[in-house]
């Protein structure tokens, strides 16, 4: 598992997080309870604290760093899509990132707001609750509707039940490799008994 210490900051993991082995976790880095750190993530504690608090996941190739006494935070309940990357911003509350977006340095995005995929979020940007931001640059396009929060918040509670499915079911099998498909075997979404919006 690649933790690194750089000093004497050793990074944070709660038990009931959910780190993949090939993400590489430096330094200052604090992740809570029930997080999903995806394959390939960089989450770089280096310069300033890397902070992901509960029940948020950061997937596939995210990264995530910070200047020199900066710091990059998501909020509870926060969602960064595929090859995101968030330099030295904070997320707040229930924030949604999508995949390939970049936010940069102390660019304050509030509660319940969605960055668009392929986003560019420049520094120092804000705006205010419940809004859909688009764009390159970014701008706020409209306001959210609760339909919407509603569907990006079970979304991001998908990825709560991932990192325990994970946590209890992922292992290695690079020599144990099958090379037929099992008469019995189900669709992924059939064996979890998957429920979307549950």
């Amino acid at each position: 598992m690649p933790f690194y210490a750089l000093g004497s900051h050793q990074p944070v993991v709660h038990a009931s997080a959910y780190v993949h082995p090939s993400a590489d976790i430096i330094g200052d880095v604090i992740i809570e309870a029930n997080c999903f750190i995806g394959p390939n993530a960089v989450l770089r504690g280096d310069f300033g604290r890397i902070h992901i608090k509960h029940h948020s996941n950061v997937q596939d190739c995210c990264v995530l760093h910070s200047f020199p006494n900066k710091h990059c935070i998501v909020e509870a309940h926060g969602h960064v899509g595929h090859a995101a990357v968030l330099h030295g911003c904070h997320l707040h509350t229930n924030v949604l990132v999508g995949m390939n977006a970049v936010i940069m340095d102390d660019a304050v995005i509030s509660e319940n707001s969605i960055i668009a995929a392929s986003s560019f979020v420049a520094a120092k940007f804000e705006c205010p609750p419940n809004s859909l931001i688009v764009g390159t640059p970014a701008k706020v396009k409209r306001s959210l509707n609760e339909t919407e929060i509603d569907w990006k918040s079970q979304g991001t509670q998908e990825y709560v039940e991932l990192a325990a499915r994970y946590l209890s079911d992922v292992r290695e099998v690079s020599r144990e490799m099958l090379s037929e498909i099992p008469d019995e075997r189900q669709n992924i979404d059939r064996a979890y008994d998957h429920k979307p919006g549950n």
